[in-house]
């Protein structure tokens, strides 16, 4: 068994600013942050085999409640962006991941935090965060 690395606790992808993205001031619209965390999430999710399907047959899902979002750079089209996730707090029914965007040139571009809930996906009621998820909680120096 090999000691953990921050690598086993977070999950990177890299996407291309696409034209669609841009607003009118050049530059990606800060709504558009939103979804490039959204999928950041979702690999970290997938990463650790804890898809939707999964999820649901566990009887959690989980919802946004409060996003953090610092915009430290701006962003232009055909920029390479990575978007890190890692899970860095866990209460009893919440999960707190840390999440960054950075560019090529391995600026930064968005720091954030984001509230999750975990609830029963029928009757919507906060639920306890498994032992399955709190395992990749990472670990304070």
């Amino acid at each position: 068994m090999h000691e953990k690395t921050l690598k086993d606790f977070q999950t990177e992808i890299e996407i291309v600013v696409r034209s669609t993205e841009i607003d009118v001031n050049a530059h990606v619209n800060n709504a558009q942050y939103l979804v490039y965390l959204e999928w950041g999430r979702e690999e970290w999710w997938e990463q650790r085999n804890f898809d939707y399907k999964t999820l649901k047959q566990m009887d959690i899902v989980t919802v946004v409640v409060k996003i953090c979002a610092e915009y430290k750079k701006e962003a232009v089209q055909n920029d390479r962006l990575r978007i890190s996730a890692r899970l860095s707090e866990v209460g009893n029914t919440s999960l707190k991941m840390t999440q960054e965007i950075t560019n090529q040139r391995n600026e930064q571009v968005l720091q954030s935090e984001v509230v999750l809930v975990t609830v029963h996906p029928e009757t919507h009621r906060p639920v306890l965060v498994p032992a399955a998820i709190r395992q990749y909680l990472v670990p304070s120096s």
